[in-house]
């Protein structure tokens, strides 16, 4: 199992829970220090896992991980397509540098994850999931890049589950709602997440354990039937009429 941007916040929370299901965890960082440190945690707790530097919007950063992986496992069954960085900001706020970032992270390297994995898992099948966001389908003010980037993960999700469902590889995506990580909070302040807060019908924040279990299920036998599906882990927030 793979994990990018495995090191931090979600991407964390999901690589700790694979491993305590005994997962034998991958995790890819653009920051090689972050994956390790990560990685060791885990075996620390006597978990299995390896820490990978790579740039996600490069093709080459997933055949060569996947490719240590499976040899050193004898298998690769599944990826977790989580990394992207993020800046919130108007239209025309927008700088090609920002943009072409933003893309390469959250979008591109979605394509490149699935094409690597969809070919290592053409003979076993397995699981891939991408995280996409309730803001693929709400409109967002400041974030229209962000909105963009994961309304194609959505797009990505289901045209995938469509290619590779032959070959018994399943694709699906969890879109989240409000999740406080360090990440979000750069580009969300307090007071606006109180105001998510007063939105969302259960009246909190997710954490990013919600996203992990969702993860957990996806990936295991229990969702084997299941494929092209976007499950929406947000409290509520995207389904109300506020």
């Amino acid at each position: 199992m793979l994990v990018t941007g495995g090191g931090r916040g979600i991407g964390r929370a999901i690589s700790n829970a694979f491993a305590r299901e005994g997962a034998h965890v991958g995790i890819l960082d653009i920051k090689g220090e972050i994956a390790e440190e990560a990685a060791q945690a885990i075996r620390a707790e006597g978990g299995s896992s390896v820490g990978f530097t790579g740039d996600v919007s490069q093709r080459d950063s997933f055949i060569r991980t996947i490719d240590a992986l499976q040899k050193q496992f004898g298998r690769f069954d599944g990826l977790v397509n989580n990394a992207i960085w993020v800046r919130y900001g108007a239209i025309s706020s927008i700088t090609p540098e920002m943009l072409d970032r933003m893309v390469g992270s959250g979008f591109n390297s979605v394509i490149w994850g699935m094409q690597a994995a969809g070919a290592a898992m053409e003979e076993c099948g397995g699981s891939i999931i991408n995280i996409a966001s309730v803001a693929g389908y709400l409109g967002m003010s400041n974030a229209a890049a962000y909105c963009g980037i994961k309304a194609g993960v959505i797009g990505l999700t289901r045209a995938a589950a469509t290619d590779f469902g032959p070959s018994g590889i399943r694709v699906n995506a969890i879109a989240p709602g409000s999740i406080p990580t360090d990440g979000a909070m750069i580009n969300v302040d307090e007071q606006k997440m109180q105001q998510r807060i007063s939105k969302t019908p259960l009246r909190r924040l997710g954490t990013v354990d919600d996203i992990a279990s969702a993860a957990c299920f996806l990936a295991s036998d229990e969702s084997s039937f299941i494929t092209g599906e976007i499950l929406t882990v947000d409290g509520g927030i995207a389904r109300a009429f506020l």
